[in-house]
């Protein structure tokens, strides 16, 4: 039997490692490394120092492996294209565990923030079992970056008797927050908060965790040019961006 564990990292800080992360990263035989392009190194060259740091004594292995493509997609065409892009790492998984994976080893996915926030992983473990893969799968949750957001702009996800709702800046440009009090909006390309207007409030947050960290807030109308101009000059020096907001409207008396 094959293990695999899915531990989840945190947003960034290495303190944002769980004592259960740590201890699970001590079990591995080995770690597979995604390869996103030279733009996402960064993501790796975090991982390696966290595991420098926590598992100073070495003894695993490292496993390089890339990650496809996905065919870019109209919203018609979005889950399609999504799907495509899961076979085609569900294959890479099959091919890993088969070839770099001996029977009775343990290896393990370092997912950035929580395995259980808009991350494919779990999903695509899940979908190998279903299909009859033998895997003993384990999963450890981490700190993501929707509340390392809101601790570092010292919020709250939600007001009193209201729920919390996260989503992403696709379905905000479809206008699904238009009518809510306040969102958490994860996975935005294209800026969709300036769709807001008036009262709108924003609690933006780029690099959330690491050195590089930035955070702005205010009204929308007022600092939107400023976020547009200044994550724009962040992804061109880096390569890379990953970065989270919630959008907060003035409560109704």
């Amino acid at each position: 039997m094959r293990r695999i564990l899915i531990i989840g990292i945190g947003a960034g800080h290495p303190d944002y490692l769980t004592v259960q992360a740590i201890d699970a990263m001590r079990r591995a035989d080995l770690f597979f490394m995604p390869d996103k392009g030279a733009e996402k190194a960064g993501l790796n060259a975090i991982r390696l120092q966290m595991l420098e740091r926590f598992v100073p004594e070495g003894g695993y292995r490292l496993v390089d492996f890339v990650i496809p493509a996905r065919r870019p997609a109209a919203t018609p065409e979005y889950k399609e294209s999504v799907g495509e892009w899961r076979d085609k790492l569900e294959a890479a998984y099959r091919r890993l565990f088969a070839e770099d994976l001996q029977d009775g080893e343990t290896g393990a996915f370092l997912v950035w923030g929580d395995p259980a926030i808009y991350d494919g992983t779990l999903r695509i473990i899940d979908d190998m079992r279903t299909a009859g893969r033998e895997l003993e799968v384990e999963v450890i949750p981490g700190i993501s970056a929707v509340q390392a957001l809101a601790a570092r702009h010292q919020i709250t996800l939600n007001r009193v008797g209201e729920p919390i709702t996260i989503t992403t800046g696709r379905r905000v440009g479809e206008g699904e927050a238009d009518g809510l009090s306040s969102a958490v909006v994860m996975l935005d390309n294209h800026q969709v908060f300036r769709r807001f207007d008036g009262e709108a409030e924003i609690f933006w947050g780029a690099y959330l965790g690491t050195q590089d960290e930035i955070l702005i807030a205010g009204k929308v109308t007022d600092v939107a040019a400023e976020i547009v101009r200044i994550r724009a000059e962040a992804q061109a020096k880096h390569g890379w961006i990953m970065d989270t907001y919630m959008i907060r409207k003035p409560e109704k008396d």
